[in-house]
Formats: C-alpha cells, structure tokens, sequence
C-alpha cells in the first residue's frame, strides 16, 4: 500500500548519501568538464542517477569518480555542452 506523501511516477534520491558501490574498475566513458563552458546551472547535478556529481564552492560540478559509472547522463543534459565523455584510459 502506498503512503499518503508519495507521489505516483516520482523517484526522490537522498543525493546527501552515496549508496553504490566504487565503479571505477569497470567504467568505460568519464564525464570532463569545461570550466570554461560551464554555466553553473546545476543540470548535471540533479540528473546524475549516482549522486556523483555536486556542486563547488564556485558552483561548478565536481564529479566523484568512485560512484560516476559513465552513463553520459550529465553531458547529455548539459545546455552548454560543457561535459564531454571521454574514453577511461584518455585521461
């Protein structure tokens, strides 16, 4: 039975709390971002499904590379094209 302050179709993740496990040894694509682009508008953070990316102290995303599993999410989503997923062993 549903609880009355659910709501149907909405998935809410505590992004406070890193629940996956390390995936660095199996990624393949790691998101790079563009200081120089980016516009700090927070995209990539609210639609990383890991959590793994949050935002500096200059509001810039900063990726967790222990919990980003490179889906490309983060530079799917990014309006200024700003992340770049980029082959694990190129950087």
């Amino acid at each position: 039975m549903m609880e009355d302050s659910a709501i149907k179709g909405v998935v809410l993740n505590d992004c406070s709390v890193k629940g996956g496990k390390y995936v660095a040894n199996w990624r393949v694509n790691k998101p790079e971002v563009s200081e120089d682009r980016c516009i700090s508008c927070g995209l990539c953070v609210a639609y990383c499904p890991e959590a793994a990316v949050t935002q500096g102290e200059d509001r810039k995303p900063v990726i967790d590379y222990r919990f980003c599993k490179g889906c490309g999410i983060c530079a799917y989503e990014c309006p200024q094209k700003a992340i770049e997923m980029v082959k694990e062993d190129q950087l």
